[in-house]
């Protein structure tokens, strides 16, 4: 692992004082571009007692001074890597190599934390990433299941197959150059060991997927979830919270009338607790709507980047964090939950030294 390093530190300070002779960059400028805090993108270019910026903000780095179009315009803004022109590529590749280089790890990069440069779902170059859904029980398939049928369709085995298309998506544009691949999983199947030390993303909860259960099993987070297919006694379902007092809560979705009213979501994510060097990530409601809300809360083009930005302040240098949030169902459409808003959040996990 990287250790802080004072001539990256002075580095990214000259980037940001020097690179356009007639443009005063301010560090609250550019940390509001980069969409973290003031004080966080301030450690980075602190010689003294440097905090080494995580590969993916090297990476915004090098898009930003990347080109002159950054400072263009009323606002600053960070571009899309695919919006550089040829020359513009050209600088960013080399002075991302010159970033990566002081930062010293080149070679073996480690997991990404807890935030990226424009969504925690920017993962370092070329690394695997997979996409772990639950399979739908047979009995609520449809005849195209059937692998002796002319018009077998794989997918309508999934559950969950619209948070799987719209993260699948979303990830596959952010890491171009990586593989990432998705597959169902149920109480008779494995995933290979190439697939279980990749970058996971589990969707969907205890009720169906398995690996859901398994790998919230191995971290810390304080979160357990009551399934829905408990025996007749077990009336109650939703996420269980222990506090630190020992005592426990519990988050339950809203129905009225047999009609969902609210969902509630778990995001967790975290560095993997099968490869340090990987993440593991969970989208996970009580009903399908609540998994499809924990999904869209990074993916919304109208709610990630204020999402992302909560994200930044609040859980900046913690290995792994989570988040139960309220969904709103309106006209029986899942809405993507606001994390900047406090009713949405029900806990956050670890708590909170913000004021």
């Amino acid at each position: 692992m990287s250790q802080p390093n004072p001539a990256l530190a002075a580095r990214l300070r000259t980037l940001r004082k020097e690179s356009w002779s007639d443009v005063v960059l301010t560090q609250k400028q550019l940390a509001e571009a980069f969409g973290v805090s003031t004080g966080l993108l301030s450690s980075w270019e602190n010689v003294a007692k440097p905090i080494a910026p995580p590969p993916p903000r090297l990476e915004a780095y090098a898009t930003f001074f990347a080109t002159r179009r950054s400072v263009q315009g009323r606002k600053l803004h960070l571009l899309g890597v695919d919006e550089l022109t040829d020359d513009e590529h050209t600088v960013r590749k080399e002075l991302l190599a010159e970033l990566q280089a002081l930062r010293g790890d080149l070679d073996d990069p480690p997991a990404q934390p807890v935030f990226a440069p424009a969504s925690l779902w920017h993962f370092p170059p070329n690394q695997d990433i997979v996409i772990v859904c639950a399979q739908l029980p047979e009995q609520y398939r449809i005849a195209y299941t059937d692998p002796s049928s002319p018009d077998y369709v794989n997918l309508y085995t999934y559950a969950d197959p619209d948070a799987l298309i719209e993260l699948y998506g979303h990830i596959r544009a952010c890491n171009p150059t990586s593989n990432v691949t998705f597959r169902t999983t149920d109480q008779n199947t494995t995933l290979s060991a190439d697939e279980y030390t990749a970058h996971l993303v589990l969707l969907g909860g205890v009720d169906w997927n398995p690996q859901t259960r398994a790998l919230l099993d191995r971290v810390d987070a304080p979160v357990r979830q009551i399934s829905r297919k408990g025996d007749e006694e077990q009336l109650d379902s939703g996420f269980v919270v222990t506090d630190a007092d020992g005592s426990t809560r519990m988050f339950s979705a809203k129905l009225r009338g047999g009609t969902l009213i609210e969902d509630v979501a778990h995001f967790y994510h975290g560095v993997s607790p099968l490869n340090r060097k990987r993440t593991v990530t969970v989208c996970n409601g009580m009903y399908g709507r609540g998994t499809l809300g924990a999904v869209r809360a990074l993916t919304d083009h109208r709610f990630r980047d204020r999402n992302q930005a909560y994200l930044d302040r609040r859980f900046a240098g913690a290995d792994s964090f989570s988040i139960i949030s309220r969904v709103p169902v309106f006209d029986n459409q899942g809405l993507t939950p606001d994390w900047t808003l406090r009713e949405n959040r029900l806990h956050e996990w670890p708590e909170s030294s913000l004021p």
